[in-house]
């Protein structure tokens, strides 16, 4: 929420902007009607049909607001508006987002590197799938049953066969089943993802970029959600090898506008190999004329593209600089901190169980029951009475041969069953684990203090 003193800085802000168009005459705006305020308090009052994503309560989806640098850099931006497809678009803004760019690539080992910001995750893997289709000749892609369903999508609108490679018990992709796929299908492009967006899993990259010495296939990560954790401090040691082993992708996808403080839509897609440029190559005699450089419309499939995302990432680097124990990645810490609290608490209770151990900041947990369904049916009164405290989580199925090790259900008389999840995403819900922690108990507590539903009889938590 937006303090007076943010108010302040954004007004001395936008006094520096104009300062440097002072030199022409002075226009005028097209004025407010007098329907502007009546409209605007209406539009305010729409936005109250919102779950609170801002709030350290809201744990559900990959939500939280941008910094406040964010917000004012890009609301300054809007006042021109640039498009940063040509650089007569986006004087300024393009040469920002090149410094972004550059910055994002050094951060993964790069100093060599082509990129630029995008729409979001699904634009920058279909940019990175769409390279490798075109370098490896229309071979298969193969990503694991956990990976995003963008990849399967994108396959398909591509034309490219789509293998799916089976997971381990942590929900990373299963090595020697890969091993398996690659010696029996041809397979042109592998995708490991740091770190998948239902558990927070991160794959052995480290693993993978060796049977890529072997296979020769070309390698792409979609680190959309986890590629900012790299720069963490408490990362396990494998996933800190995974994360080690990110210079050597061919490409690679990161989502400034999850964990990089961002305003949607903020992606990103960086190419190791700058030749990968003459893929994209493409003549627009009205909008390359201002300069012999290399425009960013000249390395994207998308066309228009806000130049405000840029300038807002480029004044969030600033503030917050890419750097392990800098303030930036105690936040992340900070994040992944609170998790590990919120899984401690779920493994002490009774009729709780945590599917997997946190690798980032992602965590999801069971009910334990006689039945699946009845397990289903109990995550779904927590999840409610969660609500009801302002406790917001999230909802992921899970599917029997991945939870059936676990046991904690008697009898599966369904093929999958439903699990809470939480996305501990902001820095501040390290502080206020205590206050969610008590109210998770409540809901808790209410669920199973109440006499289970007719159909729903539990024997116990085993």
């Amino acid at each position: 929420m937006h303090s007076p003193e943010q108010v302040d800085l954004y007004q001395q802000s936008l006094a520096q902007l104009l300062q440097g168009f002072s030199h022409l005459p002075d226009w005028s705006s097209a004025p407010l009607n007098q329907d502007a305020a009546q409209v605007l308090q209406r539009t305010a009052e729409r936005l109250h049909d919102n779950f609170p994503y801002h709030h350290p309560f809201y744990l559900g989806q990959m939500l939280k607001p941008p910094h406040p640098v964010a917000q004012m850099a890009y609301t300054l931006a809007m006042c021109l508006n640039p498009n940063n497809h040509a650089l007569d678009g986006g004087r300024a803004s393009s040469a920002m987002e090149l410094e972004c760019i550059a910055q994002l690539a050094a951060m993964f080992g790069w100093t060599e590197h082509l990129g630029h910001l995008c729409g979001g995750g699904t634009m920058a893997n279909f940019e990175a799938l769409w390279v490798a289709r075109e370098l490896t000749g229309g071979h298969a892609v193969a990503a694991s049953a956990h990976a995003h369903y963008t990849h399967s999508r994108l396959s398909r609108v591509l034309n490219v066969p789509f293998v799916t490679v089976p997971v381990d018990r942590a929900g990373r992709m299963d090595l020697a089943a890969l091993e398996h796929i690659l010696q029996t299908e041809q397979i042109g492009t592998v995708v490991a993802t740091l770190g998948t967006t239902g558990l927070g899993a991160v794959d052995p990259l480290d693993r993978i970029v060796a049977l890529r010495e072997r296979f020769g296939f070309r390698l792409h990560v979609d680190s959309a959600y986890g590629g900012y954790f790299g720069l963490a401090g408490n990362l396990r040691p494998e996933s800190a090898r995974a994360y080690a082993a990110l210079k050597h992708a061919d490409s690679i996808v990161i989502d400034p506008h999850k964990h990089g403080l961002q305003p949607y839509g903020c992606g990103c897609i960086l190419f190791r190999d700058r030749r990968v440029a003459a893929i994209y190559h493409h003549e627009s005699p009205y909008t390359y004329f201002t300069s012999d450089d290399l425009h960013l419309g000249e390395i994207s499939l998308e066309c228009s593209r806000a130049g405000a995302s840029a300038v807002a990432l480029w004044a969030t680097l600033q503030a917050f600089p890419l750097v392990r124990e800098g303030e930036f990645a105690r936040n992340l810490e900070r994040g992944r901190e609170a998790a590990l609290k919120l899984v401690e608490w779920i493994d002490a209770q009774p009729r709780l169980r945590p599917v997997v151990v946190p690798e980032l900041d992602i965590v999801v947990w069971m009910v334990q029951a006689e039945t699946a369904s009845q397990s289903s049916e109990f995550a779904q009164q927590i999840f409610d009475a969660a609500a009801r405290r302002e406790i917001h989580l999230a909802q992921l199925t899970l599917s029997r041969d991945f939870l059936a090790p676990l046991a904690a259900i008697e009898e599966w008389d369904q093929p999958s069953l439903k699990c809470m999840r939480a996305t501990v995403m902001k820095p501040e819900h390290l502080a206020w684990m205590s206050r969610i922690l008590e109210r998770l108990a409540e809901a808790t507590h209410e669920v199973f203090a109440s006499p289970p539903h007719p159909c729903n009889q539990v024997r116990g938590p085993g």
